[in-house]
């Protein structure tokens, strides 16, 4: 349920503009698990990475992100 869960939150900080923020503003993937839990999303770090599908945007991601989360 992980990747249901990374989706779901992907969602959530697109619909809302302060979490969005927050979202980008993430460095390490340990950043970007924290703001998840703290939204109520458990996101296990192995199924943020590729092969598995992206689930963020360029747009919602820092540029540290970027690179580790939606390289190809």
């Amino acid at each position: 349920m992980a990747v249901k869960d990374i989706k779901a939150f992907a969602d959530k900080a697109r619909a809302k503009a302060t979490l969005g923020a927050q979202l980008k503003a993430c460095q390490k993937v340990k950043e970007l698990r924290a703001l998840a839990a703290d939204n109520g999303f458990t996101v296990i770090e192995d199924e943020l990475y590729p092969p598995n599908e992206a689930q963020f945007t360029e747009d919602q991601l820092s540029e540290r992100l970027i690179k580790a989360l939606l390289r190809a």
